[in-house]
């Protein structure tokens, strides 16, 4: 049985691998009284006492984990945006490539990817890696996210009974495109600048789509939107990232199609012209949580899926 401690465990994202984890026969958490949930000396103790710690804190609180951790042996899993880019943290997206799933699982510093970069990233870096698209692809890219993303002065905005109207539309924000997933988009996507970024947070729990949308004169010559298909058919076979040659309902696209699960679903849409590169996915499944724990069994020699609902 290995022991697993999450740091930041009350948070949306610790909430949910909690969740994730508390049925499994494998796991055993460790589990800190509130009164010492901040306590530095009792976060040491049950790092140092697990075989995987998950990181569920700002990035100042993550970064003050790992030199708590020191050089440990248990497992480092950060869902902060701290270490995504940092020399010595393997970027936990085991289905970029089998080198990348390989480093995950020898890995004892993984940084689970941010939810907007997931979906931007798992489309991009395969088209990149088949030489489809140049690494000096100017690319836009809107995402469409459910509230939960947030975190819980977000949540508790939305669910307020008092809430404001402006919060019933769609809001875009990142408006002075610097947004925290911007870094690991470009580094992780293989671009060589970071895209012209777009989220936009809707009211609904949980979910997310992100699309890239490009004109047929960004890819190589001669490339076909069956030539970008055929790219995801051959990346993504599942389990937790499949390719899906139909997803729409009837010509459209929910944001809230796989809420509730660990999955994510790749598209492609558009014509021989212009063409949409689409991700759907939880924004705290294989956007945050889901990710996470695929990580943690993958390094700790777990089936990959265990515990995870696709």
């Amino acid at each position: 049985m290995k022991r697993v401690f999450i740091d930041g465990s009350a948070g949306t994202t610790g909430l949910r691998i909690r969740e994730r984890l508390a049925a499994r026969a494998d796991i055993e958490l460790i589990e800190l009284p509130d009164v010492l949930r901040k306590d530095e000396n009792a976060r040491r103790e049950a790092i140092l006492q697990a075989d995987a710690a998950f990181l569920c804190l700002p990035d100042d609180a993550a970064r003050q984990a790992v030199a708590l951790a020191g050089d440990a042996d248990t497992v480092i899993l950060d869902a902060s945006t701290a270490h995504r880019t940092a020399p010595g943290w393997v970027y936990g997206f085991p289905e970029l490539s089998a080198s990348q799933r390989a480093a995950v699982a020898a890995s004892k510093r993984i940084a689970v990817p941010g939810c907007h970069a997931s979906g931007f990233i798992a489309l991009v870096r395969p088209l990149v890696d088949a030489g489809l698209l140049p690494p000096s692809a100017q690319l836009t890219c809107h995402s469409l996210t459910g509230y939960s993303g947030g975190g819980k002065k977000m949540i508790a905005d939305y669910e307020n009974t008092q809430r404001s109207g402006l919060l019933g539309a769609p809001r875009q924000y990142g408006l002075t495109q610097t947004h925290k997933h911007l870094p690991e988009m470009k580094v992780m996507g293989g671009v060589n600048e970071a895209p012209l970024f777009s989220p936009i947070v809707a009211d609904f729990y949980s979910g997310m789509e992100v699309t890239v949308p490009l004109f047929a004169s960004q890819l190589a010559p001669g490339t076909t939107p069956e030539d970008v298909k055929n790219v995801y058919r051959a990346a993504y076979t599942g389990p937790v990232v499949h390719f899906d040659e139909s997803a729409d309902e009837a010509g459209f696209l929910s944001a809230a199609a796989l809420t509730g699960k660990d999955s994510m679903e790749i598209s492609v849409h558009g014509n021989g012209q212009r063409i949409l590169l689409t991700a759907r996915y939880d924004n705290l499944g294989k956007g945050a949580s889901g990710a996470a724990v695929q990580c943690m069994n993958l390094v700790l020699g777990a089936d990959e899926t265990e515990g995870l609902v696709l």
